[in-house]
């Protein structure tokens, strides 16, 4: 989750920017949060940004955000050969994702998630048991880091 990495970034002034109007309205509390499953994460989202001195929630529908516009559009034109196509690992948990991310995991590694990217930014160290594919996706450009701050394209703004 991108707040709690500015969190741990000790980032205390954020601007966060979210496609869904539904979500970014509900944790600005200009409506009510009547979905179960939204619920606890608002509550979560709702804890965190405790953390911060300023927090702003700004909707930003999709043909407003030129970045993930471009990608869509880039992404329309490109021909893919069907033989290129991975496919997508899907799991389905009995418990909401929410829950998850608070509960303590036996297979966590106590790193946040941008961990191994940090390590390959500073170091150009790959992790361990990283295979190719893995290596590749670490230094793609999907984040852009200057020095230890972060921006993730088209959400989180850090101040």
């Amino acid at each position: 989750m991108g707040i709690r990495a500015a969190i741990e970034r000790k980032i205390k002034v954020l601007e966060v920017y979210g496609d869904s109007a539904l979500v970014i309205y509900q944790l600005k509390g200009e409506w009510e949060t009547r979905d179960p499953k939204l619920i606890d994460s608002q509550k979560l989202v709702l804890e965190l940004v405790k953390e911060f001195d300023d927090i702003t929630f700004s909707y930003l529908p999709r043909d407003k955000n030129q970045m993930a516009d471009a990608l869509a559009t880039l992404a329309s034109m490109i021909k893919v050969n069907k033989q290129d196509v991975k496919p997508i690992r899907m799991s389905i948990y009995e418990t909401p994702v929410h829950c998850y991310d608070i509960e303590e995991d036996e297979e966590k590694d106590d790193h946040l998630w941008y961990h191994d990217i940090l390590q390959y930014v500073k170091n150009r160290e790959y992790p361990d048991q990283a295979d190719e594919t893995e290596i590749v996706d670490l230094v793609s450009p999907k984040l852009q880091w200057s020095g230890l701050k972060t921006t993730n394209l088209g959400f989180l703004k850090l101040q």
